[in-house]
This record gives structure tokens, sequence and C-alpha cells, in this order.
């Protein structure tokens, strides 16, 4: 079940990032399709599944936030790119702040990404 598990949770991953990918594009230039239904609601859906399955992950290998400084390090990262994300598609107003809180955020991503893969907090 574990490997199951996992592998959604990889699977949201990448579902998340890109659909973060193609919403921000969609935000920074302007596009209607930006303020579609589905943009709007599907992400929150994803992301869901998303943290459910590292709950179970981390509930279940008992690797606890508070034990592992690898797992500190993802939940900060993510609260990063929250906060940049929503820089991103909602509260900058200028095209450069947003591209700038855009990239901010995918970088995140990605520190996440190497964070995880590498159980390190600071991945080299």
């Amino acid at each position: 079940m574990y490997t199951l598990i996992k592998a959604i949770h990889v699977f949201t991953a990448l579902i998340s990032i890109s659909g973060f990918c193609i919403r921000g594009t969609l935000v920074i230039t302007q596009s209607p399709l930006a303020k579609h239904w589905l943009a709007k609601r599907l992400p929150h859906v994803v992301d869901t599944l998303l943290l459910l399955s590292a709950s179970y992950l981390a509930y279940n290998s008992g690797q606890y936030p508070l034990d592992q400084n690898w797992i500190n390090a993802k939940l900060l990262g993510l609260l990063a790119y929250i906060v940049l994300g929503m820089f991103a598609l909602h509260w900058c107003k200028s095209t450069q702040t947003r591209v700038i809180a855009f990239v901010m955020a995918i970088l995140t991503f990605c520190y996440i990404v190497l964070v995880a893969t590498s159980r390190q907090p600071l991945p080299i």
C-alpha cells in the first residue's frame, strides 16, 4: 500500500506543479481561461490528494515533522510555495511582480523536490 500511496503522491505533485505553471501563465498573460471554474477548483482537489498522501506516507513511515529536519524543510518550503503562489496568482498587481513571484514559486517547488529526494534540508 505504501508504494501505491507514494506513486499517488509523486503523480499529484507533478499534476500540481503542471497546473500551477499553466494557470500562472494564463494569469500573467491575462487570458480569460484563468478565470474558468476548472482552473480555480481543480487545483484544490489535486492539492488535497497531495496533502493526504503526504500525511499517510509520513505517518506510516514514522517520520514526523518534529523528528525529521528534512520534513520540516519540506513543510516550510510548502508554506513558501503557497504564499508565493498566492502572490503570483492573486495578490500582485503588476505583471513584473507576478512573474517574479511565479518564478520564485517554481524554484521553491524544485527545492521541495530536492529535499524529498535527498532527505536533506540543504540538498547539495
